[in-house]
């Protein structure tokens, strides 16, 4: 099975109302953070070993993982015999192995990627940001790179548009239909990457992944799309963490495939 590297050491400066005492992939949407959803995302479809690359406050991180079992299961303290007994939750349980490694606070994307070189003992590994929700399907999204047999893969999707639709009638001006916030016509990166581990060699020091090795990968014909129409939003904003809380108290999680 492919690993999954998620990066997960950014400051998260545009969420600043949760990110400041921790980072954006330890925000919460309902009672998990972000990057639990999207592991249980991959872990849903057969991938169960994690490659984290932290950076800002990556302590919560480590804290996190360490105490994993501890956080999710019932459990019995013997303070006489100062022992802790964690009682099985089969709900809970999980068969992922997890490797973290800090990449450095201010460390671009494709630097944090070349630290974790050492860790890909595959000839493909995936890639995604520790803040993105989607409902791809990530079965279909490798079978798609491998059949193209290019270096790197992304997931091209259409964003949300920053403004409602107004449908308006001619005559009486009167709005037929408020649309909010209508996907838009262009597709963009979304992240969910599928790369041979070759992409390292195109890959140097304080480079940002997104630019100067997409787009070299792009000029060598090494880059491919693979086009998802459902589900997908990143949580940049304060606003962005409301509407994926909301969905989620509300039992309308697209991202929720498990």
């Amino acid at each position: 099975m492919l690993p999954l590297v998620i990066l997960a050491g950014g400051l998260g400066t545009r969420l600043r109302e949760e990110t400041e005492y921790k980072p954006k992939p330890m925000v919460e949407i309902g009672s998990h953070p972000v990057i639990w959803h999207i592991m249980k995302h991959y872990s849903f479809y057969g991938f169960n070993e994690f490659i984290i690359c932290t950076g800002y406050k990556k302590e919560i991180i480590q804290d996190y993982f360490i105490n994993f079992k501890l956080r999710n299961s019932d459990f019995t303290i013997d303070l006489i015999k100062d022992q802790t007994q964690i009682i099985d939750n089969s709900e809970t349980k999980e068969n992922w192995k997890i490797t973290i490694v800090d990449t450095g606070e201010l460390s671009n994307t494709g630097e944090r990627l070349l630290q974790i070189k050492k860790y890909i003992q595959t000839n493909n590994f995936m890639c995604t940001y520790g803040d993105g929700l989607s409902n791809v399907n990530i079965t279909e999204l490798v079978n798609f790179h491998n059949n193209n047999s290019k270096i790197a893969t992304l997931t091209a999707v259409k964003p949300q548009g920053r403004f409602g639709v107004l449908e308006i009638e001619q005559e009486s001006n009167l709005i037929s239909s408020f649309i909010e916030k209508p996907a838009g016509d262009t597709w963009i990166n979304g992240g969910f990457f599928v790369f041979k581990s070759s992409v390292f060699d195109y890959i140097k020091q304080n480079d940002i992944l997104e630019q100067q090795p997409l787009e070299t990968l792009s000029r060598s014909k090494q880059l491919v799309a693979y086009r998802h129409n459902g589900f997908w939003q990143p949580m940049d904003t304060y606003r962005e963490y409301t509407l994926l809380n909301q969905l989620w108290d509300e039992g309308k999680a697209p991202w929720k495939v498990w």
